[in-house]
């Protein structure tokens, strides 16, 4: 599936980066390839986990689902929880806006934002909430642990079939200061080619 033209134009950029990853990194997302290779014939659901679903598990969620879409992988089901809620931080929205990414902004303290990624497609609703949230699953996931924080202070994650830590370092690390936006652009590039190079490992398996 063609995704918008300027978020195709850079996802096909990222895969084309794929020999970059790191081989460590390469066998983590071969974990998550084979996961959800596994469920072809079924529904995939994917919660990716940090501790304040405001910015990487967001990210990945985000990129997990334009990727099924891109590699046509049907059944994928998104998530994305934290360990408190918080909001999802327009710094983030803002880097995957640069992307090509269309959100559309309701407004309110945790605003539940409208997350456009191809045309007549609809759109992910991205709002910060904990993990174990009504709208997120409660069986049969798989828990994408995005930061170390989470992973380290969440050693159970009730109903997941797969836990798999796949930390990302935090951009807020950067916030108000001269590399707030590159650092942020940095981790939407880092999340989208490796969650793109496991999506493409899936669609490569057979059922």
């Amino acid at each position: 599936m063609l995704l918008f033209p300027q978020l195709n134009a850079f996802t096909t950029t990222l895969l084309e980066e794929s020999p970059q990853i790191p081989k460590e990194r390469q066998a983590l997302l071969e974990k998550l390839a084979e996961y959800i290779a596994r469920q072809k014939e079924d529904t995939t659901k994917l919660n990716f986990i940090c501790t304040h679903n405001s910015r990487r598990s967001h990210i990945a969620q985000i990129w997990a689902t334009a990727g099924a879409a891109y590699f046509g992988i049907s059944g994928v089901e998104t998530y994305s929880g934290g360990t408190e809620a918080t909001a999802f931080n327009p710094r983030a929205v803002a880097a995957l806006q640069r992307a090509g990414f269309q959100i559309e902004n309701p407004g309110g303290e945790n605003p539940h934002y409208r997350v456009h990624f191809a045309e007549a497609q609809p759109p992910l609703r991205c709002y910060s909430k904990t993990f174990d949230d009504p709208a997120n699953p409660k069986l049969g996931f798989a828990a994408i642990m995005t930061c170390s924080d989470a992973d380290e202070n969440c050693p159970f994650i009730p109903g997941a079939t797969l836990r798999l830590a796949l930390t990302y370092d935090d951009p807020k690390a950067a916030d108000g200061t001269p590399e707030e936006s590159a650092r942020y652009d940095e981790r939407v590039w880092q999340i989208g080619r490796e969650i793109l190079y496991a999506m493409q490992l899936a669609a490569q398996k057979p059922n």
